[in-house]
């Protein structure tokens, strides 16, 4: 009896932790899969319309491409971000720290479309080009993120692990990165969330993703089609950005 009791408000506070995410997701799921059960309400949005539906594909492959491409180009610049930015913070590094900062700026400040337009006579039309543009449009605030947790952790802390006898790479490991989740996690959860919306522009090179219907709306002057792509879209950034704050919740919680 006592097993039970105990387990119940583990569970009850799990739930309460990530219900905010699991009802996006479930709101996102049923819009994408019920679109056209909204066909009423986009037939007043265009009412000259014959089409208020996207017709070219379904909203559930859409969804999933989408989220491909962000999930490919987001593991690749938390890879390069973090290795980087610990990289120049290392004793024999440190010389590199201005190029890597000013590289990550770079890749932010560049237009994604002015990459996608240099990337697609190397790559070809499709999905690569985007991620290179997402790559380099999410490197900046991991890279930048990365810096600052490192470097905001207490020499006290430091000494302590070098009195400990702890190698370089303890401390990096079991020091210095656990210490530096939260605010590394913060900078993923923005590098993310921007390149949700950005991968829209991958259907302007023949990706195919939740930016085809933007795209298709926009070349025929059809709203409805524009609505369905940005409201998936919004939903979708809102429910990973909803999960990242619950994971930043938990790691702040584990410090305290």
């Amino acid at each position: 009896m006592t097993e039970l009791s105990a387990s119940r408000p583990v569970r009850s506070g799990a739930w309460r932790i990530w219900r905010g995410p699991l009802a996006w997701c479930g709101l996102l799921l049923a819009l994408t899969l019920g679109m056209a059960w909204l066909e009423p309400l986009f037939l007043w949005i265009e009412p000259g319309s014959r089409q208020v539906i996207y017709p070219h594909a379904d909203f559930l492959p859409l969804l999933g491409r989408h989220l491909l491409v962000v999930a490919v180009a987001s593991l690749l610049a938390i890879l390069l971000g973090v290795a980087a930015a610990v990289a120049v913070t290392r004793p024999a590094g440190r010389d590199f720290l201005p190029l890597v900062a000013q590289f990550a700026s770079m890749g932010q400040t560049f237009p994604p479309v002015a990459v996608l337009a240099l990337a697609v006579p190397v790559l070809g039309f499709g999905t690569w080009p985007i991620i290179v543009a997402l790559l380099l449009y999410g490197l900046l605030p991991i890279v930048r993120n990365t810096l600052a947790g490192l470097s905001g952790i207490a020499p006290g802390v430091m000494e302590s692990a070098r009195g400990m006898g702890m190698s370089d790479a303890q401390r990096l490991w079991q020091v210095e990165l656990p210490l530096a989740a939260p605010v590394i996690l913060a900078g993923i959860r923005t590098s993310v969330t921007v390149n949700i919306a950005t991968a829209a522009l991958g259907a302007t090179v023949g990706a195919s993703n939740l930016g085809a219907p933007i795209i298709s709306g926009i070349v025929n002057g059809n709203t409805a089609y524009v609505l369905q792509g940005a409201l998936l879209i919004g939903l979708l950034a809102l429910t990973v950005d909803s999960a990242f704050e619950r994971c930043q919740r938990l790691l702040q919680g584990r410090r305290a």
